[in-house]
């Protein structure tokens, strides 16, 4: 078997080197993503260390995932104007010293400050990733199938990091869980710097401060409003919601005059682009808010273990790793309309059978909705970030996959805010009655948005998405 050394040194072999090439951008997304499904697993033990309520809890998500939607947009900007492969090792260094603060941290603030810095790093990578991928396949079949590929590694990370991740909080408890990211995240780093050309395309780009920081302000606000709303008087909450929608307004007006916007409009009239963007932030509205939620549920309420919760979730995982491997090629054949439209509705469907769960409901069924979740997420997540890269030329692949990385992220936040809200509400009561009734309600909540996610794909993805645009 060569190694990485004579894959580099193969330059007769331009296959060979895409293909280390996608290995290292696969190896980014891993990092990222581990560290997301490890944390949702071990919010329980994490909670009871810290002895921290659901809303300490949310925070420790969604300091990732605000630091993380907030600033993809600059992400894609930066990585166009100083490199793509300089931003990715920035990205992938940044997210390793947030792990470390994690997993050395002495109490729940230091813990949200490193999922912050995590955050900032996986900002960073991640979409640069998946425009370092755009350039380098050129042809389309070829792309949608590596970005399949790419995709499918959420689905080897929701594996890895319920069964790894479960062990390790058993046997050496939940920072062992950041600890862990750390030696995979230097390969990474050192891959990067070894096999990754450099590409940028600085033309016409410019850092949008004012935008950047408006953005940052209305998602925060919003955010903090559905968090911390239902601990705090309503009318400091209605004050957060309406500093946030003057914000967003403010935002949307600067971005009509700003040359080099964050957010240029006028890119939104790309159909493709925009139906993505709908449909992944409603993708991650509910499967984020129930991956927050379930672990809880089989822990807390199940009495499940941290490895066995890990272990019930693998059907969701497993069936992901699978069909994401081959949503490219499936994309390809049947069109992205029809396997967007089918996975988001599998989505919709698993979502809203899995709020009929109660304290006794039997495991088989709770597998078996999880699994309808794991083959909608693989139908969709490659065939969504196909589209999107496909709606623009290859040279504002980064800022295409910046936005939908942007939707994603947005929709994740919010759904762990708003159905993480919804049922603290409930759960707040104390009784196994509340609990229940309070994931229930959140879960159609997440159901709902899935199906209209799968409405919009229907209605606006074209039978030649995948054709590369100009």
């Amino acid at each position: 078997m060569m190694t990485a050394t004579q894959l580099c040194a193969t330059r007769s072999s331009p296959e060979a080197q895409r293909s280390l090439i996608l290995l290292t951008m696969c190896l980014g997304i891993l990092i990222a993503q581990v560290d997301t499904s490890v944390v949702n697993l071990a919010l329980a033990p994490i909670g009871t260390a810290l002895d921290a309520p659901v809303s300490v809890l949310q925070w420790v998500i969604d300091a990732y995932n605000l630091v993380y939607a907030s600033l993809l947009l600059m992400a894609g900007t930066l990585a166009d104007l100083y490199g793509r492969r300089r931003i990715f090792a920035l990205g992938v260094g940044i997210f390793t010293v947030g792990s470390l603060i994690c997993g050395f941290a002495p109490g729940e603030g230091v813990l949200i400050a490193g999922r912050a810095l995590s955050g900032l790093g996986a900002a960073l990578l991640v979409p640069t990733s998946l425009a370092i991928l755009a350039v380098t396949y050129e042809d389309a079949a070829e792309r949608a199938h590596a970005i399949g590929i790419w995709a499918s590694c959420y689905g080897v990370a929701l594996a890895i990091g319920p069964s790894v991740g479960g062990f390790l909080v058993s046997a050496a408890g939940w920072r062992s869980i950041f600890l862990m990211i750390v030696p995979f995240a230097l390969v990474a780093l050192g891959l990067t710097l070894r096999v990754l050309p450099e590409s940028r395309d600085p033309e016409g780009r410019h850092l949008d401060l004012p935008g950047q920081a408006l953005a940052i302000t209305a998602l925060s606000l919003l955010t903090l409003a559905a968090i911390e709303g239902p601990h705090r008087n309503a009318q400091a909450t209605l004050v957060c919601i309406a500093v946030a929608v003057v914000a967003a307004a403010a935002f949307l007006i600067v971005e009509a005059r700003t040359e080099g916007a964050l957010l240029p409009l006028a890119i939104l009239k790309r159909r493709g682009l925009a139906v993505a963007m709908a449909v992944a932030s409603l993708m991650t509205f509910g499967m984020y808010g129930m991956l927050f939620l379930v672990p809880l549920y089989l822990q807390q309420q199940r009495g499940a273990s941290v490895i066995a919760a890990g272990l019930d979730l693998l059907p969701l995982s497993i069936l992901y790793v699978i069909v994401s491997h081959r949503s490219g090629r499936l994309a390809t054949r049947f069109g992205a309309r029809v396997a967007m439209t089918s996975g988001m509705s599998l989505l919709g469907i698993g979502l809203l059978l899995l709020s009929l769960v109660t304290a006794l409901t039997s495991l088989y069924l709770i597998e078996f909705d999880l699994a309808i979740l794991g083959i909608g997420l693989g139908l969709n997540t490659g065939p969504v970030n196909s589209v999107a890269v496909a709606s623009v030329p290859p040279a504002r692949s980064g800022r295409a996959s910046g936005l939908l990385n942007t939707a994603r992220m947005v929709g994740a936040t919010l759904g762990v805010a708003i159905m993480g809200a919804v049922f603290a509400h409930y759960a707040g009561q104390g009784s196994s009655g509340a609990f229940v009734s309070g994931l229930q309600t959140a879960l159609r909540i997440g159901g709902a948005g899935e199906l209209l996610g799968a409405s919009i794909a229907f209605a606006g993805v074209r039978g030649n998405a995948l054709a590369r645009r100009d």
